[in-house]
């Protein structure tokens, strides 16, 4: 019972040290229909301007919702982390370049304004689990999707799926199971212009990259060839791999006191212009 007491009040102080913002539209999807975002800002954050956290959620492309990660926005935003949390179009209504343009556009209206919420346009990070990372990623690597990759502080890859989605779909050609036909289509040049590790250089933002020990094999040989190529120019990065499968990569930040927190914090300090 003492246990359950201590948690519970742990929870209760974290959602007291931030404000949520809700179902912000930050633009239109190609079927029209209004796209929207939350924004966690920390309390006492008046007449600051705070670095910024963007978080893109996953769930294999055809799944998921920025409302099921608000522990992630509140844990951040107690670091004095402004976090923002968009939707995007899951498949099969969109395929994986519409989903991308929506999440370049979110970064976007970051970066026109967040400052109306105390963040710091000069400080952006962005970060996703599993899909989100590779749209995250995506969305700023490649020039297609109009980001300056210099306008981003830092990336942080959290057990990043799709990262070098053309080697795995040349392996395994997508089929209508989970939607991959309509994701991804059946032509190689798109899953090409898809896959992150196609746009590293020497311009990247600075990189973090989390794998679970206990992972789907076909994250961590992406996140081995992608290493791989990112060592190029950036030779310091090591990943850091935890003992955990894909789920549990995520919902580790449910717990307000999780080591994961702290060391993206560390990582954001470093990397602030």
């Amino acid at each position: 019972m003492q246990k359950i007491i201590i948690i519970s009040l742990g929870f209760f102080f974290v959602s007291c040290a931030s404000v949520k913002n809700k179902d912000i539209v930050y633009g239109k999807s190609a079927s029209n229909k209004d796209l929207k975002l939350n924004v966690f800002v920390p309390n006492h954050s008046k007449n600051k301007q705070l670095p910024v956290l963007i978080f893109v959620h996953g769930g294999n492309w055809n799944s998921g919702s920025k409302d099921q990660y608000g522990f992630f926005g509140r844990n951040f935003a107690r670091k004095d982390v402004v976090t923002v949390i968009p939707d995007y179009t899951l498949s099969p209504e969109a395929n994986v370049d519409q989903m991308t343009i929506e999440i370049a556009n979110s970064i976007k209206w970051v970066k026109e304004n967040i400052k109306n919420y105390n963040g710091n346009t000069n400080k952006i990070f962005v970060t996703g689990h599993s899909a989100g990372a590779q749209l995250v990623a995506n969305a700023v690597l490649n020039p297609k999707f109009g980001i300056d990759e210099k306008s981003i502080s830092g990336i942080i890859l959290n057990d990043g799926a799709g990262i070098d989605m053309k080697d795995y779909l040349e392996k395994n050609p997508p089929t209508y199971a989970d939607n991959y036909i309509k994701t991804w289509s059946k032509d190689p040049e798109k899953w090409y212009q898809a896959s992150p590790i196609n746009f590293l250089d020497k311009n990247s933002p600075p990189f973090m990259m989390y794998v679970g020990k206990k992972t789907y094999p076909s994250i961590k040989t992406a996140n081995e060839h992608f290493l791989t190529k990112l060592q190029q120019f950036q030779p310091d990065v090591k990943p850091i791999f935890i003992n955990k499968s894909h789920i549990p990569m995520i919902l580790q930040y449910f717990f307000p006191w999780n080591n994961r927190s702290t060391e993206i914090k560390n990582f954001i300090d470093k990397n602030s212009k």
